[in-house]
């Protein structure tokens, strides 16, 4: 896998180099602002782009809007975008987009789970952390979410995060016949049609989450 890494914090970014490298990976260009980035990636054709939310000049949104510009030019590139804090506008306006991942900082510390959203981005899947999605669940007063019981909860925040039902078996340590139960009734319960495209599957529930129509 070719990756980029667009990052100011110098040890963070030399941090993340060293982790892909060590992972086999190949890191073709590392920057420490978005400026001209959209060139620079045409130019080294990465598999996927590691990049922060909050970027130089004014440290805001510069990092979001170049992972937008990025995902509207070349589609099929992987972006996986780091923040310090959870900032859920964000990270589900992005997750229509298959390719995008948004995780916390300290994600990074999990190296192997980490290496493997990486991996499943760059593929064209989708990961969202779980924060992000126990603050979209929190932020709701729907009938349907307030129906899930814990572990369906827990179910739900593993699928955001791109894992298919024998990944969220291996996480929870259950079965898959008991995770395959779980999944279609979360699916009643949120009133979603269930679909067989896992990016999908990812963007009918945050889509309702939203308080939108499911695809």
């Amino acid at each position: 896998m070719r990756v980029v890494i667009v990052e100011d914090q110098v040890l963070l970014r030399e941090g993340l180099a060293r982790l892909f490298q060590d992972g086999g990976h190949e890191v073709v260009a590392t920057r420490g602002d978005a400026e001209g980035l959209l060139a620079a990636v045409r130019h080294v054709a990465p598999d996927l782009v590691v990049m922060d939310v909050r970027m130089p000049p004014t440290h805001t949104d510069e990092g979001i809007r170049a992972a937008a510009e990025l995902k509207e030019a070349i589609p099929t590139l992987g972006v996986l975008v780091l923040s310090q804090h959870v900032e859920t506008v964000h990270s589900v306006g992005l997750v229509e987009h298959p390719g995008f991942g948004y995780l916390l900082k300290d994600r990074v510390l999990e190296v192997g789970e980490f290496l493997a959203t990486a991996e499943r981005v760059a593929r064209g899947g989708s990961a969202l952390d779980p924060k992000v999605i126990s603050n979209l669940v929190a932020g709701r007063q729907r009938h349907g979410i307030q129906a899930l019981s814990e572990r369906e909860l827990e179910v739900l925040a593993l699928m955001a995060e791109g894992l298919t039902n024998a990944g969220i078996a291996q996480r929870l340590v259950l079965s898959d016949r008991t995770v395959e139960s779980h999944v279609r009734r979360l699916f009643i319960k949120l009133d979603i049609p269930e679909s067989a495209s896992e990016h999908r599957r990812v963007l009918a529930v945050l889509t309702h989450l939203r308080g939108g129509e499911a695809p």
